[in-house]
């Protein structure tokens, strides 16, 4: 053996030789499989099982609630819509996407020819193999998955399509229904999108598959099989006619464009943008054509410049051609070839506000001087001027009638009506909630927050048009237990804006109360909750679910849950509203009654669209914020988009004790509620279901009349020609009172009557101002508020909006301007020596606080009153504002007094000729006195009573640290017997110097 022959044998060996070119290589042979641990395996499988355990949990307790509130159909009926919907769109994406790779792999050539980059394909097919079933199946559940998603979350448009009833109104242009394009366009689009997405994903997974597997080759590098033409041809014209369907569609699209003139088609639209929009429908159909002639013609050459053209011709014809249009024919004589689409914009925007009805005064010349006895033939509107502010209040209400620390009022408070001593009174009302940030620390732990402290207790209503001695709130009704002259109601709040999460509550027959109910001289009083609402969990396998839900364990170790018990979860009126009628907007102001011997929450609920043809687009979160939501947390600006139709189609109630949820329709002509009543059968009860003392209560919304104002501000010019120039335009005031922050005056709930009206109505009223610089009225407006009080029948003139318009040339000051000559007045006063605007600086600079309360305007007298209560308070914690001032201005003239009787009289030569009502006490000496200073004897007095409030305060601070009910009940009665021993012995301060 030669030396080289053994050199040989004796080499390593390297690695196989590579199989010539053109042929497969063998497949090597298996690796030994790797050995894994249990661990990763025993994780996966634990959080699957939770996973799994959660979302079950979640499912079964959502069955438990809306099946304990009579809504289990809303559920269910969802549920399914949204699981069928995934299912389609699952099975459509994951099915094409997998026939696509399968045909493409099945009908790869079986000879692959060397050379032209064949090498780095056999590469990635080397590469792909051992994965290759696995990406078979994961890609497609991966890609399904996510469309099934994305066509599950379009529920609502496939409920709303499916169930809709028509409007049998047509639009302008298409002479199509107006259901059309918000129940089927958004669906139709909605559909295009998804399949869209589905033939793109296909199309781009079987061009890989062909390509890398040598089916599908570029120009000079082989031939492409006739599978991958067929495959890829079928596939590409499939997505150009999806295309063609959305260029058509489209065309639809253009009623609801938004441009910087107006919503709706336009000149250009008509003339350019529509027939473009048909010709690249059209081109789109020939493409598609194109593309199935590949079958045929085995060339890629036909469909690419088909294609090609088609997307110049999108450039071009689509947005070039069009610009051009406006440039050269539109700009130059835009009024009057814009005027006709402008008139529908505005008939259009008018329809779907529900402003096509108001009956406007076209020229109303306010009166500017003020006589005596000139208010005479108002006599029945002036008592009905609330001079309690709702927001500036609220303090005033937590420190009088919170009565202890784990009691809340709300931030902003609510104005309702009631009967009281034959008479409908305005009244502040607010509901006395529990707050469980007042429970001492030491006190807070999970039995205590969940089981103990479950609810607020009782309601509490001031006179909107009176004032106390000490410029206080006059109550209605107050305390605990609850007293006054509304009708007796169950006072306990189970169910409130503030209310906690969860609360476990329920008990077996002859067990101790647990519930902690309230505080009295005599002590601690429990209660055991004895309604009907909650769900529930006296088994295991609930209690485990809700312990899932809330990821709390104690709903399994803790002995206060047992086979009695209740959970009552999902609490707030806005949330419960909202669970059973998803497809509801809610206002951001629920507000309590009493109805029925219940406390009730009032919810108004709108249906929304912004799919109606020619109509003006609104912001919501626009609309609807003003000073009231920006000072206060309870009251909340709408924040669900944008809207071109709006109706307050649904008063919904919820119980405060038990929970229970009835939604009314209230305007059954809405196509959109009839709509979803199909949807949902039997959730919606009709009006008629109305008990007469709730349709008392009803009212006109504010955030629907936010709204409405503000699209009004333009929307008052009805010809196209003056609404093109914008010179007649209006502008919301922003709150004078308001001094430091620009946001807009709320509107104001008042009880009056405008010059059309007989009598005086409770009304929801706002004013306009024109846009620009001038601090002058342009506009008043008030819509009637009262529903009547007749079983299932709404009063005649309800809703019914009513428009004062006033002269170009009027000079009525506006809100900001009278906010100002308030601010700067030298008017003086029977019964004080200052000036107004010195009162003012003194009180602030004198370690007190000044608010100024709600700038009302009634149209009286002839002209505009404006009214005002101000307000002063300590600059301390436990301070609370008290109405010491109200103004009144009309004209150029301006009085004020210690009450609003005072300052009328003061306004309009002494004899206004109307009483107001309010003189209870508040108003100042009509004559000058000399003030008094407290002797000795009223120092000492007011010094032990001081030193007694500090006494008190500490002895029940300690009692409630210590959980001792007994005496901290003790110290809350020592407490407010020497605060009313303080007032008093307290100074007066409204005498006036003499010199």
């Amino acid at each position: 053996m030669s030396s080289s022959d053994w050199s040989k044998d004796n080499e390593p060996e390297g690695p196989p030789p590579r199989p010539p070119r053109g042929r497969r290589a063998a497949p090597r042979g298996p690796r030994p499989p790797r050995r894994r641990g249990p661990l990763a395996p025993t994780i996966i499988v634990l959080a699957v099982l939770a996973a799994a355990a959660s979302a079950l949990s979640g499912v079964w307790t959502d069955v438990l609630w809306f099946r304990s509130v009579g809504f289990q159909k809303v559920f269910t009926t969802t549920l399914f819509t949204r699981i069928g919907l995934f299912a389609v769109g699952f099975a459509v994406a994951a099915l094409l996407l997998g026939l696509s790779l399968i045909l493409a792999y099945r009908h790869r050539p079986f000879y692959v020819p060397a050379g032209d980059g064949n090498d780095t394909l056999e590469q990635y097919r080397e590469a792909i193999e051992p994965m290759r079933r696995v990406l078979t199946i994961a890609v497609p559940v991966i890609v399904g998955a996510l469309a099934g998603a994305a066509l599950s979350s379009q529920w609502r448009l496939f409920l709303a399509w499916r169930n809709q009833v028509p409007f049998g109104t047509k639009d302008p242009h298409f002479h199509k229904d107006i259901g059309f394009f918000i129940f089927s366009l958004p669906w139709l689009n909605a559909l295009i999108s998804f399949l869209t997405m589905v033939l793109v994903a296909a199309l781009l997974a079987a061009g890989f598959t062909h390509y890398v597997y040598a089916g599908l080759r570029l120009p000079g590098r082989g031939t492409t099989t006739r599978a991958a033409f067929i495959h890829l041809g079928l596939l590409a014209a499939a997505l150009t006619l999806v295309r063609a369907a959305a260029f058509w569609y489209s065309r639809y699209g253009l009623a609801v464009k938004q441009s910087k003139l107006m919503t709706g088609i336009g000149f250009t639209d008509d003339k350019a943008v529509l027939p473009t929009r048909t010709i690249l429908a059209v081109a789109a159909v020939i493409c598609a054509a194109l593309f199935l002639s590949v079958i045929v013609t085995r060339s890629w050459r036909l469909p690419l410049i088909g294609a090609a053209l088609l997307g110049v011709l999108t450039v071009v014809v689509g947005s070039i051609y069009p610009a051009i249009v406006q440039s050269v024919k539109v700009n130059p004589s835009q009024k009057s070839l814009e005027s006709p689409y402008l008139q529908k914009n505005i008939n259009a925007t008018r329809a779907a506000y529900g402003l096509d009805g108001i009956e406007v005064t076209p020229r109303y010349d306010a009166r500017t001087t003020a006589t005596a006895g000139q208010l005479r033939d108002d006599a029945d509107t002036i008592p009905g001027i609330r001079l309690v502010d709702p927001i500036v209040v609220a303090p005033t209400f937590r420190q009088l009638q919170a009565l202890r620390d784990y009691y809340a009022f709300p931030d902003a408070l609510d104005v309702d009506r009631y009967q009281i001593d034959g008479k409908e009174a305005d009244v502040v009302v607010a509901v006395r909630e529990l707050n469980l940030l007042g429970v001492p620390a030491a006190q807070r732990n999970w039995l205590n927050d969940h089981t103990v402290y479950t609810h607020g207790f009782g309601l509490v209503a001031a006179y909107g048009n009176q004032r106390g001695p000490n410029g206080e709130p006059v109550f209605a009704q107050r305390n605990i237990p609850p007293t006054g002259k509304l009708p007796k109601f169950e006072p306990r709040i189970y169910f409130g804006e503030q209310s906690p999460a969860y609360s476990i509550v329920g008990a077996a027959e002859g067990e101790r109360p647990r519930e902690f109910d309230y505080q009295d001289a005599e002590g601690q009083k429990n209660n055991t909750y004895a309604g009907s609402g909650g769900v529930a969990i006296g088994n295991f396998f609930r209690q485990a679910a809700y312990a899932i839900k809330y990821r709390e364990i104690n709903f399994l170790l803790s002995n206060t849950v047992g086979g009695h018990s209740k959970i009552l979860d999902h609490r707030t009126p806005l949330e419960r509203v909202q669970r059973v009628a998803p497809w509801l907007t809610l206002d951001g102001n629920p507000y309590p009654t009493v109805v029925g011997g219940r406390v009730q929450w009032v919810v108004d609920g709108y249906t929304t669209s912004d799919h109606y043809p020619y109509s003006s687009v609104q912001n919501l979160s626009d609309a609807t914020s003003d000073s009231t939501t920006v000072r206060a947390r309870s009251v909340a600006a709408l924040t669900s988009g944008n809207v071109n139709y709006l109706r307050n189609s649904v008063k919904a109630t919820v119980d405060a004790f038990d929970g229970t949820v009835h939604l009314y329709a209230w305007d059954e002509s809405d196509p959109v509620m009839q709509t979803w009543s199909r949807a949902y059968p039997g959730t919606v009860e009709p009006t008629s279901a109305i008990n007469g003392e709730l349709m008392s209560h009803l009212r006109y919304p504010e955030d629907l009349f936010k709204i409405q104002r503000l699209i009004l501000s333009r929307y008052h010019v009805t010809a196209a020609d003056s609404f093109f120039g914008g010179n007649d335009y209006w502008r919301v005031p922003d709150d004078p009172a308001q001094e430091s922050q620009h946001v807009y005056q709320p509107p104001y709930y008042l009880t009056l009557a405008m010059p059309a009206q007989q009598t005086p109505a409770f009304s929801l009223t706002t004013t306009f101002m024109p846009t620009g610089d001038r601090e002058v009225l342009s506009g008043f407006l008030s819509v009637d508020s009262n529903a009547g009080a007749q079983d299932g029948v709404k009063a005649d003139g309800y809703g019914k909006m009513r428009l004062l318009v006033l002269p170009r040339d009027s000079s009525v000051r506006g809100p900001g301007q009278v906010q100002n000559d308030i601010n700067s007045s030298n008017d003086n006063s029977p019964g004080f020596s200052l000036t107004l605007s010195q009162f003012l600086n003194t009180s602030r600079s004198q370690g007190s606080k000044v608010t100024l309360g709600n700038l009302l305007t009634l149209p009286v007298g002839g002209g505009l009153l404006y009214v005002q209560p101000i307000y002063v308070s300590a600059n301390s914690a436990a301070a609370y504002p008290l109405s010491r001032v109200t103004v009144a201005a009309f004209g150029d003239k301006l009085g004020w007094a210690g009450t609003l009787d005072g300052a009328l009289d003061e306004l309009f030569g002494g004899d206004s000729g109307a009483n107001a009502g309010d003189n209870q006490g508040g108003q100042g000496p009509s004559t000058p006195t000399t003030p008094t200073t407290p002797d000795k004897g009223d120092s000492d007095v007011l010094a032990k009573a001081v030193a007694d409030i500090q006494a008190a305060y500490d002895a029940g601070k300690k009692a409630l640290a210590e959980g001792d009910w007994d005496a901290y009940g003790t110290a809350q009665k020592q407490l407010e017997d020497a605060i009313a021993r303080a007032v008093a012995a307290r100074p007066t301060g409204n005498a006036r110097v003499t010199k």
